[in-house]
């Protein structure tokens, strides 16, 4: 009679248990489920994409979920990402911020572009072109291997590109290409549109702080402007159209 009724008990707990169970799991899926996502920091991929990586499979739309499965989680096998974190900002409304990969440039090798970093680093390589990372023409080397250090012959090229691409972001200058020859000489690309900086240091800023004006007087033409020894105080500088 005691073992029938410590059955009965045991069964009666197991059921209420398992209730509590379904009724927690209800109760989280109903409160948590996603229904407004905000995504920050992306740069490489569209908010829509972003949200297809995280929320993908089981699981995939409920915050609290997420929030776990991402804290604190590098990304793998997903180009340019670094790292993504989810952040609960209320029960049905998350926030993603995407931690790229800080690319200095890129190089076109076999069909495709290869993206490194500022220490010269191939990180990532994509048949596509990313808008906003340069394409840098003019270094030379032999071969390539994802992860080491492009096999340039002076590796303190990596510092001029560096040094230059922060300066172009600084004056919100985007050209299309840089051009590096053989003496270290900058030319960056608009287009049609070329300008000649030299390899002057020293200079540059000076230069790239008053090129977003003179590009402005120069749009629709297609030519060389040379600023190799602009003098700023008079103001002067050469213009060779092209075609």
């Amino acid at each position: 009679m005691f073992k029938s009724k410590r059955v009965v008990f045991g069964l009666a707990g197991t059921v209420l248990f398992l209730t509590f169970l379904l009724g927690a799991g209800g109760y989280i899926k109903k409160t948590y489920t996603i229904r407004t996502v905000y995504v920050e920091g992306n740069v490489h991929y569209t908010e829509d994409e972003i949200k297809a990586f995280v929320m993908d499979g089981f699981l995939g739309d409920n915050s609290l979920y997420l929030s776990l499965k991402y804290k604190d989680k590098g990304i793998e096998g997903i180009p340019f990402v670094d790292v993504m974190d989810v952040d609960i900002l209320a029960p049905d409304t998350i926030r993603i911020h995407v931690y790229e990969k800080t690319l200095t440039g890129c190089i076109r090798y076999l069909d495709t572009y290869v993206y490194f970093d500022r220490d010269g680093y191939a990180v990532e390589s994509s048949g596509v072109r990313t808008v906003g990372v340069p394409e840098i023409i003019g270094l030379q080397f032999d071969h390539l291997v994802m992860g080491e250090i492009l096999p340039v012959k002076d590796t303190g090229i990596f510092n001029n590109i560096l040094d230059l691409t922060k300066l172009l972001q600084k004056y919100t200058l985007t050209p299309d290409k840089i051009y590096f020859n053989g003496s270290g000489e900058m030319t960056i690309c608009f287009q049609n549109l070329k300008v000649a900086l030299g390899n002057d240091g020293a200079t540059l800023e000076d230069k790239l702080m008053i090129l977003s004006g003179l590009l402005s007087r120069l749009e629709g033409k297609s030519g060389v402007l040379q600023m190799q020894n602009f003098d700023e105080d008079s103001g002067k500088y050469i213009f060779k159209p092209e075609g």
